[in-house]
């Protein structure tokens, strides 16, 4: 199946799937074009596990920032090592590094929102596109519970980023953090070691902080803009439905 063949009828019953059976359908239908592309944050650990049991074959991939927790990198090493698999990383163009610190330093996103956007364009958002134009079938870690702006997110939709068709699948969205927390216990998944260290939400090493209790999940992330009264902690990726 070619992603022009998909109609919304397939998309409205693959929102009816379970985890299991997409992984499964992903890979018939998709073969190598079918990948997770994943932070290492909790959900994304999951749904390799999940891979590894029921399609074998689907696609590892990650975004490196080159600004990752250590504890990040680490984790990344765990997983290869116990799935057997390797992990495809998208790095940011040098070149496009270069001009943005030269033009606005090296932690322009101290600055404004529009700096921190303008830094996450360069270091994830590009990479991110680059690894989507070889999928057809991109599963995503999003979760309803992980904040405001991702309460409406559906399991599976059709996207065109960059004008590149894909069915966007995030298999695990209904669930909750106790789910997660419950599978990673029970199957022994590795995690990132930061989430015993008060994290709650994992991106870049500088640009992300512990949480207190009260706070939203995502409240940890470019926290000195916490009193914009802006919900939409997002780095770009997600927005618009072009979204990780």
């Amino acid at each position: 199946m070619v992603v022009a063949d998909v109609t919304e009828a397939t998309v409205a019953e693959l929102n009816t799937k379970s985890p299991e059976e997409l992984f499964r359908w992903s890979l018939e239908a998709h073969g190598g074009h079918a990948g997770i592309l994943t932070s290492f944050q909790d959900t994304g650990c999951v749904m390799i596990d999940l891979m590894q049991k029921y399609a074998p074959g689907v696609r590892v991939m990650t975004v490196d920032t080159l600004r990752l927790p250590k504890e990040t990198y680490a984790l990344m090493d765990k997983i290869e090592a116990r799935y057997g698999i390797e992990i495809e990383r998208f790095l940011p163009q040098p070149a496009k590094i270069k001009k943005m610190v030269n033009q606005h330093g090296e932690y322009l996103f101290f600055d404004t929102k529009a700096k921190q956007e303008y830094c996450c364009q360069v270091r994830k958002v590009e990479p991110n596109s680059r690894a989507l134009k070889s999928l057809e079938v991109w599963f995503t870690g999003l979760r309803r519970d992980q904040s405001e702006f991702r309460v409406d997110t559906p399991k599976a939709q059709l996207v065109a980023p960059d004008s590149h068709k894909l069915i966007k699948i995030a298999p695990l969205v209904d669930w909750t953090q106790k789910d997660v927390d419950d599978y990673m216990a029970e199957h022994d998944v590795p995690k990132n070691a930061l989430y015993d260290q008060g994290y709650t939400s994992i991106g870049c090493a500088i640009c992300t902080t512990p949480t207190l209790p009260n706070e939203d999940r995502r409240a940890g992330r470019w926290r000195w803009f916490n009193y914009l009264d802006d919900d939409n902690k997002e780095c770009g990726i997600h927005v618009g439905g072009s979204g990780i």
